[in-house]
């Protein structure tokens, strides 16, 4: 399986935010999005979900995607999640099938949802109303439906960003399990560069809303590359069990963009 963007562009207004970008992602990989706040990671996303009006193509599996037609085989999650609902959060990661759910829910259904929220470790919590839980509480409860629709392609902004790091670590885990078991392709966009390169197969650097680096960690993140993309000089390591390791020095002037 695989997502093919062609030459997809946004603007808003008359200001260019993402340009011509185009890359393959494909299924059973995790695809991580790295860049400066500001590179269009977000709105990348976004447009790629059909939340934002944008030139280009996108096809999966050769066959076309219209903005209105990407709901049924994407699933996105945005960073924020502004929930004040009073919904239970059982109910709400129920909702991840609404095409599913009639008059009565399936017991089978419910426990399919339950063991999802438990691969998350938020199965007590199903009673709760998701507006009386904490804010990293609710973002693995999002996490949990988006995963719970069982998408082709599941797309996720900052899905650690609110979370400790224990959480982070046990999401980034099973997000790079459920890509290799089921081959959905997952993409997300990632501040941390290290739990980045630990964790995806992929890297796909944006800055200026343009491509500027993609494939492996050790292809992306080396110093000339950290340079250009985030201004820093930065020593790039491995550590044990190989891993690269991004160690920040210093924030140096910006080397000019190539025309």
């Amino acid at each position: 399986m695989t997502l093919r963007i062609d030459a997809l562009g946004v603007c808003y207004g008359a200001s260019p935010i993402i340009r011509h970008f185009s890359d393959t992602w494909r299924g059973g990989e995790l695809t991580a999005l790295i860049g400066c706040n500001g590179a269009g990671k977000s709105t990348l996303l976004k447009a790629l979900a059909g939340l934002l009006p944008a030139s280009g193509g996108v096809s999966l599996d050769g066959a076309g995607l219209r903005a209105d037609e990407r709901g049924a085989r994407i699933a996105y999650m945005p960073q924020e999640t502004g929930a004040t609902s009073s919904l239970t959060v059982l109910e709400v990661v129920l909702l991840g099938r609404l095409r599913s759910l009639g008059m009565r829910v399936p017991a089978g259904l419910i426990a399919e949802a339950v063991g999802a929220l438990d691969a998350f470790g938020l199965a007590a919590l199903q009673t709760r109303r998701i507006d009386e839980i904490s804010g990293g509480q609710r973002q693995l409860v999002f996490l949990t439906q988006a995963v719970f629709r069982a998408p082709r392609v599941l797309l996720l902004d900052e899905p650690t960003a609110a979370l400790d790091l224990r959480h982070q670590l046990l999401v980034l885990e099973s997000l790079r399990n459920l890509a290799a078991s089921t081959g959905t392709i997952i993409a997300m966009a990632l501040h941390d560069l290290n739990l980045a390169a630990q964790f995806a197969d992929r890297l796909v650097a944006l800055h200026d809303g343009a491509l500027r680096a993609a494939g492996r960690a050790e292809e992306v993140l080396t110093g000339p590359n950290l340079m250009d993309i985030y201004g820093i000089e930065a020593d790039v390591v491995r550590v044990a069990g190989a891993r690269l390791q991004v160690m920040p020095l210093r924030a140096a002037e910006r080397v000019a963009a190539p025309s």
